[in-house]
């Protein structure tokens, strides 16, 4: 068993190594060129149309508002990847690994704003008059390639699996070590409030991330800005850290090893790929059930969860952590505390960890409900509604295997069984590429011109 999982970590560390990052960043790179740099130069478009009218119904065919299903789809990135990952890639990277992560993220909103525009334009309505949507169907609608699009499905309903495992691990174990709660009771805790929250479907799923996702961001925001107020006079050092060594090496200092440039390039773009998803294109099964009157209206949220996941979102923690001296007081084995240490200079030793810990536990709770609903979205396109139910089942079950850490050589499948979905979600949008430039094209003449002129109209 030993051989086999060793052989299986070994297969995941290469694909999700360079190849990935090739194909991802590639992917990005072109989608930028392609659509004339759209996600920049249409930035405060972008916002305008998103935060800025977030209580505005918009007009279209669709199941839940826009913003629902933008907290629907952050709710899957935010939390764990942001708090724990961020710390991991400086521990290994250095702080130039912050520099890299902030440039594959703006590469990667027009990855997510094109898996939105596609998922928008080919979704259907379900038997249940529900509207759905995704990789799967574009990939077959798109280009009729079948096979492609089951892969897709299978692939992510399969991991589906041990990704809720891994999250319902990490909540276990961390109630276990902050509160001294069993982990088989944190299990059943957890199948109770999930299990609520996914029998109402996507309506209820938006309904809830609406008011939880918000409050989430905004309460760890406010908490890192006390971290980063209270330590201020290390800005300037920081921001030099940041620029100079994602190009130069850096030295080991306390508790951090060092990094060479290679390692801030390598562990900045897997940070930056892995938090906001972009190339997964799970976002687009949320995304899909939104009403819209054009598909790139609501591509325009796909590039502001890019920027609040990773530009705020990982940005706030990387300050916290570099601001505090926490990557140098935590040896990199332990990465994953540096952001509860740098909570103890603001609250204590005591609050510090709590508030992390509570903050984490509310992030993976609403991950794993959405989680469940991507699961049976892909279980349903499969096999119909019935075995979505099945599948239900087995992700509420897996719910309280993770608990209490059963069946841990299933994780090890996690990143094969990503990149069975991704690579051909990937390869899909870039072969639908033309479609997406020729709608942002339309949605430049049709919506931004009038808007444009109205504002005219308005001031004069």
């Amino acid at each position: 068993m030993d051989v086999i999982l060793n052989a299986i970590t070994e297969f995941s560390a290469f694909i999700w190594g360079y190849p990935m990052m090739i194909l991802l960043l590639g992917g990005g790179l072109f989608l930028t060129i392609r659509l004339g740099f759209f996600q920049i130069l249409f930035f405060p478009h972008a916002l305008k149309h998103t935060i800025g009218k977030v209580f505005k119904k918009e007009k279209g065919d669709g199941t839940i508002s826009p913003f629902q299903a933008f907290a629907s789809a952050l709710a899957s990135t935010a939390g764990a990847t942001n708090i724990v990952g961020v710390p991991v890639a400086i521990a290994f990277g250095g702080p130039g690994a912050i520099f890299w992560m902030w440039v594959v993220s703006i590469i990667g909103m027009s990855t997510k704003f094109s898996e939105i525009v596609l998922g928008i334009k080919y979704r259907e309505e379900d038997k249940n008059g529900v509207y759905v949507g995704g990789p799967m169907y574009y990939i077959r609608k798109g280009l009729g390639w079948k096979f492609a699009s089951s892969l897709f499905a299978f692939g992510l309903m399969i991991e589906i699996i041990p990704s809720v495992m891994v999250q319902t691990n990490s909540i276990s174990t961390l109630s276990e070590s902050s509160f001294g709660m069993p982990t088989w009771l944190t299990g059943v805790i957890l199948i109770i409030l999930i299990t609520a929250v996914v029998l109402g479907g996507i309506q209820r799923i938006g309904s809830v991330a609406e008011k939880i996702v918000p409050f989430m961001v905004l309460t760890y925001i406010a908490g890192a800005l006390g971290v980063m107020i209270i330590n201020i006079e290390e800005f300037p050092n920081v921001m030099s850290l940041i620029f100079i060594h994602a190009f130069e090496p850096i030295s080991a200092a306390g508790g951090f090893a060092g990094a060479g440039f290679a390692a801030a390039v390598r562990w900045g773009l897997a940070r930056g790929l892995y938090s906001n998803e972009a190339g997964m294109g799970t976002a687009s099964i949320a995304h899909s059930a939104a009403h819209t009157p054009h598909p790139c209206r609501q591509g325009l949220w796909g590039i502001f969860s890019v920027f609040i996941d990773t530009i705020v979102l990982c940005t706030v923690t990387a300050f916290t952590v570099l601001l505090s001296g926490a990557w140098q007081d935590v040896k990199p084995s332990n990465a994953a505390d540096m952001v509860s240490d740098a909570f103890s200079g603001l609250m204590g030793p005591t609050w510090g960890p709590i508030f992390v810990s509570s903050l984490l536990l509310i992030f993976v709770i609403s991950t794993i409900g959405v989680l469940v609903f991507y699961g049976e979205k892909q279980a349903e396109y499969l096999f119909g509604i019935p075995f979505s139910r099945v599948m239900r089942f087995v992700y509420i079950l897996s719910i309280f295997v993770g608990a209490i850490g059963g069946l841990q050589f299933v994780w090890e499948l996690v990143d094969i069984t990503l990149a069975l979905f991704v690579i051909p979600n990937v390869i899909a949008i870039l072969f639908l590429s033309k479609e997406v430039k020729e709608l942002t094209d339309d949605y430049k003449y049709n919506f931004l011109k009038q808007a444009q002129t109205k504002d005219k109209g308005i001031s004069s």
